[in-house]
């Protein structure tokens, strides 16, 4: 049995009044999606153990079926994995966003959704101008980033800057949470007060702001956090070989600490101009000769924390169409049978432009398993299906049989 699991991110939400009252899973037309629905199971999956906050990193660690508190050691150890990037010990790493700050507000955590180009040219200037003595910036994908702080204590309050746009900047700087961890406190901060003297006046953004978008004018490093130590989902659930297939470096790292092969897509933005068709083209390639594939879409996800509920409809409805299609026309005929779930990691509402810890709607179709009586996906009707509502501990298993369906 081969298995592929398709992730919307933050693909769920509340009722819109934007949308007559309908969340954008019960707005988009999605009838592959419902196929699915209506001819596997369904249920709610808790994502987010308690005492940790909703963030991706936390949902699909439990997704994939780990331990969050045994494994988890911050973001920016999880992005480094997938980057190349070495963390030794005594190291600490973090993401570090490029956000736009106006008039002492956050604006947006993505730096006007900065190019990926545009931004390694900022990050490589602050590497120059901010790096050595033990700190050191490495440029990811679009706004998102690493620093890594030699010495540095995993003990400070940070606060991820997509949940808190229109924020003062200055009331969410980072806190020490032990006496210890004050140096290293201090010294983000002073990182991100003079990054954004440095990036005021720099030509990127300058050309941004000629364009009419937004500066990346400010880092924002989060999620602390030292070298993780994760056993591979070979291990765990017999899978001979698979692939994590994703834009965000986050569920790339994820992927490749648990021991899958990362597929590069050309065109995969991690926004909602993606090349969905590659995605879903390598998944079926990569499910060909591999067990499992963890194809990751993280459109759903960037049209929630812009609030923008028709967008976040169409993300679905491109998924549908342009993702799931494909993957079950194509896979429907072949001589060894292809189990499909589908979820988002989190509920990311328009509403409040964040993740929040509801649990999640989840399918899983299997040529030889009787459905139930959910006809469509949706927030609420999955919560009528079979599993009813599960902890994340146990959907690798269900999933890959360890547990009884």
């Amino acid at each position: 049995m081969k298995t592929i699991v398709i992730l919307g991110d933050g693909m769920a939400d509340r009722p819109c009044p934007e949308l007559g009252g309908k969340t954008p899973l019960q707005a988009a037309r999605k009838p592959y999606i419902d196929r699915l629905a209506r001819t596997g199971r369904c249920g709610m999956l808790d994502t987010i153990p308690k005492g940790f906050a909703p963030g991706s990193e936390i949902a699909n660690l439990a997704v994939m079926g780990y331990d969050v508190p045994s494994v988890f050691e911050g973001r920016g150890s999880l992005e480094a994995a997938s980057m190349g990037v070495a963390v030794g010990d005594g190291e600490m790493v973090m993401r570090c966003n490029l956000i736009t700050i106006e008039e002492g507000r956050i604006k947006n955590h993505s730096g006007g959704h900065i190019s990926t180009a545009e931004a390694h040219e900022l990050i490589d200037f602050l590497q120059k101008e901010l790096g050595g003595n033990g700190v050191d910036f490495y440029g990811g994908v679009s706004y998102r980033h690493l620093l890594k702080i030699r010495g540095g204590d995993k003990r400070i309050i940070c606060t991820p800057p997509h949940d808190v746009p229109g924020a003062l900047f200055a009331d969410k700087l980072v806190r020490a949470a032990v006496p210890e961890a004050e140096e290293t406190a201090e010294l983000i901060n002073r990182l991100i007060l003079r990054s954004q003297e440095l990036l005021a006046d720099h030509p990127v953004n300058r050309r941004r702001r000629a364009a009419g978008l937004d500066p990346a004018n400010s880092i924002w490093p989060w999620s602390p956090g030292y070298r993780p130590r994760m056993s591979a989902m070979t291990e765990k659930y017999g899978i001979r070989s698979g692939s994590v297939i994703s834009a965000v470096d986050l569920i790339k790292g994820i992927g490749i600490l648990a021991g899958l092969r990362s597929i590069d897509v050309e065109g995969a933005t991690g926004l909602y101009d993606t090349n969905y068709e590659g995605k879903a083209q390598a998944a079926i390639e990569a499910l060909r000769n591999e067990d499992f594939v963890y194809l990751h879409i993280e459109a759903s996800d960037e049209a929630g924390h812009a609030g923008d509920a028709e967008l976040k409809t169409r993300t679905i409805e491109y998924l549908d169409d342009r993702v799931v299609r494909h993957i079950v026309e194509q896979t429907s005929g072949w001589n060894e049978p292809v189990t499909i779930a589908l979820l988002p990691d989190h509920p990311t509402p328009c509403s409040v432009r964040t993740h929040t810890a509801d649990p999640v709607p989840f399918i899983i179709n299997a040529p030889d398993l009787t459905p139930d009586k959910v006809m469509t996906y949706d927030e609420f009707a999955a919560a009528e299906g079979l599993y009813g509502t599960i902890p994340s501990s146990r959907f690798m298993d269900i999933l890959m049989r360890r547990d009884e369906r």
